[in-house]
């Protein structure tokens, strides 16, 4: 995509999933209309790449398929990298009809190539910056912050509690970021204002449960595509902590990513 993205000379836009959804939700509460703030997310582009297209909200999932329509219509060529099928996306069976329509859109105006090499290019990352200069960590290596550091983080109209805070470099324990309603939006919102997160107390996620394994999932989604430094420290190995969550939603991406931290 980089490659790709980098020779397309036509006015484009590359976006990835989370970012790009807070705004148009922002944006469309703002002008009171959706197709005015589709408008205002394509501008003039003639190309649209999405990285790591997934759809899980049904709520984005109604906004995906009017922004499908505004694309084809206009005649806009949409590139996007997915982990999932078209007929994969919004896997929910209580929604999945819902979308049926705009995966059948997508399915006729798209080539879908599916990219199956042996190598997982994302475990061979440099670890020197950004999301990969992370780290794996047994809390046996590591000493908590104290007590007294907690802080209360304003996002948006509510509060998250951090472990601590110094500097540019947050702390949050899991069972606070992921184990409560957070969303997307406030992860988007707080990596724009830390620049390296600690999250302490990661379990063994088999026994945390499918919501709070979809929140960490969006954790990680989010500071790796903002290349964010990561560190995670748990009580049990790496491999204990990922054991038994095969075919679960998001597993393969999650695993993937979080294979680029050194231990």
């Amino acid at each position: 995509m980089d490659r790709f993205y980098g020779s397309a000379a036509v006015p484009k836009r590359r976006v990835h999933f989370h970012s790009f959804f807070r705004r148009l939700h922002a944006d469309a509460h703002a002008l009171g209309s959706i197709d005015l703030a589709i408008d205002a997310a394509l501008g003039d582009v003639r190309l649209l790449c999405f990285d790591e297209f997934h759809l899980h909200d049904v709520g984005d999932a109604m906004l995906v398929a009017r922004l499908l329509k505004v694309l084809f219509t206009r005649g806009i060529t949409l590139v996007a990298t997915s982990n999932y099928p078209p007929d994969g996306l919004l896997p929910n069976p209580l929604f999945h009809h819902l979308f049926a329509p705009a995966i059948a859109v997508l399915k006729q105006n798209l080539t879908v190539v599916r990219v199956a090499g042996p190598v997982d290019y994302r475990t061979v990352a440099t670890a020197d910056a950004g999301f990969a200069s992370g780290r794996f960590v047994r809390v046996s290596e590591t000493e908590p912050p104290a007590l007294c550091e907690r802080v209360a983080l304003t996002v948006g109209t509510r509060t998250v509690t951090a472990a601590a805070v110094r500097d540019r470099t947050v702390w949050f324990e899991f069972a606070v970021l992921c184990g409560t309603p957070t969303a997307p939006a406030d992860y988007l919102e707080l990596s724009e204002r830390f620049g390296c997160w600690v999250i302490t107390g990661v379990p063994r996620l088999r026994e945390a449960g499918a919501e709070t394994v979809r929140r960490f999932a969006n954790v990680v989604d989010v500071l790796y595509d903002r290349g964010t430094a990561l560190t995670l420290v748990a009580d049990a190995s790496r491999d204990d902590v990922f054991a038994g969550l095969d075919g679960t939603l998001d597993f393969d991406r999650l695993v993937s990513r979080l294979s680029t931290l050194s231990r």
